[in-house]
């Protein structure tokens, strides 16, 4: 499950504590998903010429590692 947890507040210079909230705000909106509820979350947020590009690396020969 993906947590709707609220963003958290960034300052205006984006300091290394700001890193450290959006790490842990990840963290906990992630902590319990599944596999699949984190790759359909990506993929949402993906553009449409980047979802065509994909390919399952099951679906890849061991030789050919070019997409």
């Amino acid at each position: 499950m993906i947590h709707d947890i609220p963003k958290p507040n960034i300052s205006e210079k984006f300091t290394n504590e700001d890193i450290h909230k959006i790490r842990e705000w990840n963290y906990e909106r992630f902590k319990d998903a599944t596999i699949d509820e984190r790759n359909e979350y990506c993929n949402k947020s993906l553009p449409e010429w980047a979802l065509k590009r994909m390919v399952k690396l099951s679906d890849r020969k061991r030789d050919n590692y070019m997409v």
